[in-house]
């Protein structure tokens, strides 16, 4: 089966609140005949538009190759949160790769959101930025856990941005039973996905790439000059920059084998008063909650709220999204039973077996950054302008990224969905009890 078209129609956004309510732009055209350029960027979602950005910025001629459309995959479907941190959090990553990289890794976290804070106010002001992600906690133990953290952030990392919520302080926020505290960071945010893609797409194609859609790619061999072919298309570039996270397919098996497409999904409610909004969430605030499977959510400009959570691993969506999302939904928020949901959609995104980015340089010519475990609006966005960095000859913070352990799935490609399926089962029944 092909992720590209299972699930969705050819060169058609899926039927989200987001693309409904998007200012589309004008299709692309496809790419034809023998073409030439210094960078070839396959994947128009942040990554993609992000890197061919930067390179078109320093001088680059540079073409972006998309399959579908600019923002078609994870970029414009997702929950719109704009984190701190890695996907891991500081321990672990002290733990994994010592204190100096940790330091180095967070450091980079805050410059992908401020990065992503200042492109979407210069180049998608109706994407929306907005401050503040509440996280909250589902035992009480993890309360704990988020003022330890929240101390060690200030402490050994200077950043004091996070403030511990008790269950009642929570309560003033969130109105939920069945969270007992959690934390609130000022420092992330959130925004909507697709208005920022598209306002990365309007802002490459300003800066003079070449932008095709409907132009899937074939065939990539790694030479000097590289050659990427698609269905009517051959491309000659001195370097090939690769964005296609979840929808990479056999393209690259060395990054097929670390990089694993699942699918989530997200419900949009009615448009709710003012007084029915303030009944769920009081501020404009974004909400993820400490499950392994998050359940994540925030108010769209129109007083609707966006639930996002539930896993597939597998290719296709399930027939009624809708119903899949309502039963997480009608949980947290037990006054919501039975609410009217307008919209409910899917999207396949990219994991990695330890939940960290895979970021990779395959040969002299070609690059890869993708993984990013639902962490990915920030971190793509900095992936992007990273991998636009080490093909200009300023590698430091890319090669940082690389140097981060990237375990390829047991089982390969054959086995790695069953295999997950049955240790993500393992980890919801652990959610529940």
């Amino acid at each position: 089966m092909d992720l590209l078209t299972v699930n969705d129609r050819d060169g058609v956004y899926p039927a989200s609140w987001y693309a409904e309510t998007a200012t589309q732009l004008s299709p692309f055209p496809k790419a034809q005949g023998d073409l030439r350029c210094d960078v070839c960027v396959i994947g128009g979602g942040y990554t993609g538009l992000s890197a061919a950005l930067h390179l078109a910025e320093r001088g680059y001629d540079v073409i972006l190759l998309e399959a579908q459309r600019v923002g078609f995959g994870a970029s414009g479907r997702n929950g719109g949160q704009v984190g701190t941190g890695q996907r891991l959090d500081q321990d672990a990553l002290e733990g994994m790769v010592g204190k100096t990289v940790a330091r180095g890794l967070w450091d980079l976290s805050l410059e992908s959101v401020a990065l992503t804070r200042d492109l979407a106010q210069k180049h998608a002001p109706d994407a929306g930025y907005a401050p503040g992600i509440i996280h909250a906690a589902h035992k009480p133990r993890y309360v704990t856990d988020a003022r330890i953290y929240a101390e060690k952030m200030a402490r050994d990392y200077g950043y004091d941005q996070i403030q511990p919520l008790t269950r009642e302080a929570l309560r003033e926020i969130l109105n939920s039973p069945v969270y007992h505290g959690g934390d609130l960071d000022r420092g992330a945010g959130h925004l909507n996905p697709l208005r920022y893609a598209l306002g990365l797409a309007r802002a490459a194609q300003a800066a003079g790439v070449r932008i095709f859609e409907g132009s899937r790619v074939t065939a990539l061999t790694h030479a000097q000059p590289a050659r990427v072919e698609t269905e009517s298309a051959r491309i000659t570039a001195e370097f090939v920059a690769l964005g296609c996270n979840g929808y990479l397919g056999r393209l690259e098996p060395t990054v097929a084998a670390r990089v694993m497409p699942i699918n989530n999904y997200i419900a949009a409610t009615r448009p709710m008063t003012d007084t029915e909004r303030a009944a769920v969430i009081r501020g404009h605030y974004a909400v993820a909650d400490s499950k392994f499977v998050v359940n994540y959510f925030r108010f769209s400009d129109d007083n609707r709220l966006l639930f996002g959570g539930t896993e597939s691993y597998g290719y296709r969506f399930p027939a009624d999204i809708a119903s899949k999302v309502r039963r997480p939904l009608e949980q947290i928020f037990p006054h919501l039973k039975d609410i009217e949901l307008t919209h409910a959609w899917g999207g396949t995104l990219g994991i990695s077996l330890n939940r960290m980015p895979h970021f990779a340089r395959l040969s002299g010519t070609v690059l890869s950054a993708s993984g990013y475990s639902g962490h990915g609006v920030a971190m793509a966005t900095l992936g992007g302008k990273l991998l636009a960095e080490a093909i200009c000859g300023q590698a430091e913070r890319f090669d940082l990224m690389a140097q981060v352990p990237s375990p390829a799935f047991p089982g390969g490609a054959s086995l790695r969905w069953p295999l997950m399926a049955l240790a993500m089962a393992w980890f919801s029944l652990r959610d529940r009890l």
